[in-house]
């Protein structure tokens, strides 16, 4: 678990964060390759957002920095 989500995990209410984190696993973090895998995973927080975004982060499977979108679970294929 990261330092935020640990911090907000410690800070919110036992149901707020349980909820923070559901929605979290929710979303998927895609990178150009095809690799997913959820935001919460990933150590980020996605928490009432929408949209899909992209961010640069750090893919573990390619073991690079890429641009990777986030895209709700539901959405994703």
């Amino acid at each position: 678990m990261s330092l935020t989500q640990r911090i907000l995990k410690a800070v919110l209410p036992k149901q707020m964060a349980d909820k923070m984190e559901a929605e979290s696993r929710q979303w998927l973090m895609r990178c150009p390759e095809g690799h997913k895998i959820s935001v919460w995973d990933a150590g980020a927080v996605r928490w009432g957002a929408a949209g899909n975004p992209k961010r640069r982060f750090f893919c573990r499977e390619c073991g690079r920095v890429c641009w990777m979108t986030y895209e709700k679970a539901s959405a994703a294929t």
